[in-house]
């Protein structure tokens, strides 16, 4: 992975942290919660398509046995039938963190990946109606 996607990760990692404290998660919880969020685009090493890359992460991290490999394998989908409360954390953590693992807050990471993709990108649609749903759902942080 390239400079800017470990910065990335290493900033959702601490914010999932920092959410799931603020949730008062147990300490082995927080830890999962680092866990999760550093590894989470892992799949961007793999994926000729990025779109691909949740599935190709969490795929490879299955394999591996890692417990969490579905939140991996799901984040970002708004239509899955699978929920966890670590997902949820996962989704606000990742829509929160640009790519240079600042904390932007969910209105400037969505310019951002409007700017990057467009407008009418697959991309930002998806990250969009995340957002949206996670506000409508309460899961906002």
């Amino acid at each position: 992975m390239d400079e800017d996607r470990l910065k990335h990760a290493i900033a959702v990692a601490r914010k999932m942290m920092q959410i799931a404290k603020d949730m008062g998660l147990s300490e082995n919880e927080i830890n999962d919660c680092f866990i999760i969020g550093y590894n989470h685009d892992i799949g961007y090493e793999f994926a000729e398509n990025i779109m691909e890359h949740n599935k190709i992460g969490g795929n490879i991290l299955k394999e591996c046995g890692f417990k969490y490999w579905k939140e991996i394998y799901y984040h970002g989908e708004m239509e899955c039938n699978y929920k966890s409360l670590y997902l949820d954390i996962l989704n606000q953590a990742d829509m929160q963190i640009d790519k240079f693992g600042n904390d932007v807050g969910y209105d400037r990471r969505l310019e951002d990946i409007k700017n990057r993709y467009g407008e009418n990108s697959i991309v930002y649609e998806k990250c969009l109606k995340l957002v949206h749903k996670n506000s409508s759902d309460g899961l906002i942080y």
